[in-house]
């Protein structure tokens, strides 16, 4: 095996090229504590993995990307913790890095889409997740996991918001989706479908790891049955590859569920290829 391709041999922000952030954030999670450890796993995982990618038939060692290392939020409230995260991804897209952020729980995805409208408005925010996300006020306060699409949707507006892999919410949060038009049924996935919802805009790619399947993605603080498998996430990297993707993050790992190991290794996987997709992006 390779050395670990992630934080093992960049430290700087290279322009036009992806930054790794981690970011470490466990402070809402209101049932299954430990996804600060995540960026850290993943990290390690990353030992077990070839930097070869023979889906894309590209090698990590023959591009360029950095890797800034993790935040810390020791003794940060959420307020302040969310704004340590807007202003490292403000300072790597002043560099021309393209943000890759790990999680953490999904709260993190709202400063960073703040970040990227204050200096590349107009994109499209494409959420991969079980649950909706998109509760006003959930346990007493307005910005947490489960709310974190809601103020994104603010943020962006919900014509520039697609939703996969949900199949976990209230009532009133199924009904917004249905009012504002922003699920994208996987049956109904083609380039077609895809490229007219995206229409011709960048693409920001925020993915929760519970839009898989438990089976196969099982460290997550709320798993939900049917979900997707590595094939549906590779398909949906071969449709992306057609368009601009201009950052992306990749949440709630929780490697205390994770005896094995094995939802820690898919998600430095998901994390080589997401790296390459961004880097293609680029090229």
């Amino acid at each position: 095996m390779n050395d670990h391709f992630i934080g093992s041999k960049f430290r700087r922000i290279i322009p036009g090229s992806p930054v790794l952030i981690g970011c470490p954030l466990d402070l809402t999670t209101t049932y299954r504590h430990g996804c600060d450890d995540a960026p850290s796993a993943i990290r390690a995982s990353s030992y077990s993995l070839e930097t070869f990618s023979p889906f894309f038939w590209r090698d990590l060692e023959d591009l360029s990307f950095g890797d800034v290392g993790d935040l810390s939020f020791v003794g940060l409230r959420m307020e302040d913790g969310l704004a340590l995260i807007e202003e490292a991804v403000c300072d790597g897209l002043a560099k021309g890095g393209l943000p890759l952020c790990m999680g953490g729980e999904h709260t993190i995805t709202l400063p960073i889409v703040r970040a990227l409208e204050s200096q590349k408005p107009g994109f499209v925010v494409l959420h991969l997740d079980a649950h909706t996300d998109l509760r006003q006020h959930y346990d007493g306060t307005g910005v947490n996991h489960a709310t974190v699409i809601r103020r994104i949707a603010e943020v962006v507006g919900s014509d520039r918001l697609i939703q996969m892999g949900i199949r976990s919410g209230t009532r009133e949060e199924w009904l917004w989706m249905r009012d504002h038009g922003t699920l994208l049924q996987w049956e109904a996935l083609s380039d077609a479908v895809l490229d007219r919802r995206i229409g011709g805009r960048p693409v920001y790619l925020t993915l929760d790891l519970d839009v898989f399947d438990p089976a196969c993605m099982p460290a997550t603080g709320n798993p939900e049955s049917g979900g997707w498998f590595y094939a549906d996430f590779e398909r949906l990297l071969r449709k992306l590859q057609r368009h601009d993707v201009l950052g992306a993050d990749v949440v709630e790992l929780n490697p205390r569920l994770d005896p094995s190991e094995a939802s820690s290794i898919m998600a430095a996987k998901i994390l080589r290829e997401i790296l390459i997709l961004l880097a293609r992006s680029r090229q």
